[in-house]
């Protein structure tokens, strides 16, 4: 029954949004409450987990949000996200601009969650659309997609590294393993994916990008631009070696753990911003930060959208959704690899959070390994890969996705929801494939 009364949750979501064109801020708490109910939550306690969702989500990621929309707004109104833009071109050519994002998305995923890199690098593809003249999912959805493969495979991504932690699985091993599955899934799910997505094509929300042609004169150096944007890639980066190198005591890792934490390293890089792109062209204080509110207020619906995911996801979590779900595997006769990636996708589109899916994952078949003697690295990416299949409606990410692409909530399903699932199952297959030969 419990699953039953998701599915229904979804449909009337759903249906609220797509016939009745409720916003999806107001359907989600609504559809939240009605689901809790149904689950058996009284309605006191139904209240006090869509407060709990909505304030967990949003401590989680509020600060990351903004500042993040603050400098992307600074790194493109400056003309610096331009200069970048016009830069890789030139060095790359159009036809090979896919391939220059699949290589940025990797290396800003290893650093951060999700949610951070995809604000930090949508500003640059939005730059790049209107520079080069090329679709927006064309140039977008390979470096969505690397950037939600390394959710999956790659330590020392936090999702991984937390799963590899529990399972007692060597990191290194994790990583290789991870590389060889990943070079394979990106491709398909990126660059090849994007080209069967021409009919799905819109221009940039307004609001979110400039799409002033800025002069030769009127951009700052390369060097300055590029470094306002990847400074906080650079802290986060060097905050992850140190916590993968030095014990917890150490001052110096303590010292850059702090710098390097989403939220501050984002901040450091507007004050860098407001400093370099912006005081020091000439630009007034005023004007400046006129940008930094003017960013806030495109997001704003975004932000409570995504809060009203995490509402939706915290009472399905505190219904006992989760447990229902543990409890139906038991006993099942499937190989250990395939039973993690199952209790994961199952959990993943029930609860919505691919990192809650993993993370329970985890806690449920950890006793598997002891007893099946299963790779714990190659369990590690089969919870990573169904952690992050078919992302639909209670899904934080889904909705950051769709407002930032600019696409209805069925367009939504259709291209971020299908590219999930094709790296979910990808990610499988590597990891079946990947057994068989080594095992």
């Amino acid at each position: 029954m419990p699953i039953t009364i998701i599915v229904l949750g979804v449909i009337l979501l759903l249906v609220l949004m797509i016939v009745f064109k409720v916003n999806g801020f107001i359907a989600l708490v609504f559809v939240s409450a009605v689901v809790g109910i149904a689950e058996g939550m009284t309605p006191l306690n139904v209240m006090a987990s869509i407060q709990k969702g909505i304030g967990s989500t949003l401590g989680g990621l509020a600060m990351i949000l903004g500042f993040g929309a603050m400098l992307g707004r600074l790194v493109s109104d400056t003309g610096a996200a331009q200069r970048v833009a016009t830069t890789l071109i030139a060095a790359f050519g159009k036809e090979r601009l896919q391939w220059a994002l699949v290589v940025t998305g990797l290396i800003v995923g290893l650093a951060m969650f999700y949610e951070v890199g995809f604000v930090l690098l949508l500003p640059l593809v939005f730059t790049i659309v209107a520079a080069a003249g090329l679709p927006l999912l064309y140039v977008g959805v390979p470096m969505v997609a690397a950037l939600s493969v390394t959710h999956c495979f790659l330590p020392p991504h936090p999702g991984p590294t937390a799963i590899a932690t529990i399972f007692g699985a060597n990191l290194g091993t994790t990583l290789l393993y991870g590389m060889i599955i990943t070079i394979p899934t990106v491709i398909i799910a990126g660059p090849v994916f994007s080209k069967f997505l021409k009919s799905f094509e819109k221009s940039p929300p307004e609001g979110l990008y400039n799409p002033k042609i800025f002069t030769e004169e009127e951009m700052p150096g390369f060097g300055i631009s590029i470094f306002a944007a990847v400074i906080p890639v650079v802290l986060m980066a060097i905050a992850a070696v140190f916590e993968l190198t030095t014990p917890k005591e150490n001052a110096l890792r303590q010292f850059f753990e702090f710098i390097g934490n989403p939220a501050v390293a984002l901040f450091i890089a507007v004050v860098i911003a407001v400093l370099t792109l912006g005081l020091r062209n000439g630009r007034k204080m005023e004007e400046v930060m006129d940008m930094c509110g003017e960013s806030i207020a495109a997001i704003a619906m975004i932000i409570f959208i995504i809060a009203g995911g995490g509402a939706f996801k915290q009472v399905l979590v505190d219904s006992g959704v989760g447990n229902y779900i543990a409890d139906m595997m038991k006993g099942s006769s499937l190989s250990p690899l395939l039973m993690c990636w199952t209790v994961a996708a199952m959990l993943r589109v029930a609860l919505g959070s691919a990192t809650v899916a993993a993370i329970t994952t985890a806690g449920i078949v950890t006793p598997i390994i002891a007893a099946t003697h299963a790779d714990p690295a190659l369990m590690v990416l089969a919870v990573g890969s169904g952690s992050v299949i078919a992302s639909h409606v209670n899904d934080p990410g889904f909705w950051l996705f769709k407002g930032y692409f600019n696409l209805s909530v069925v367009e939504t399903l259709k291209t971020w929801t299908v590219m999930e699932t094709l790296i979910s199952i990808l990610g499988l297959a590597g990891v079946l494939a990947l057994n068989a030969i080594i095992h």
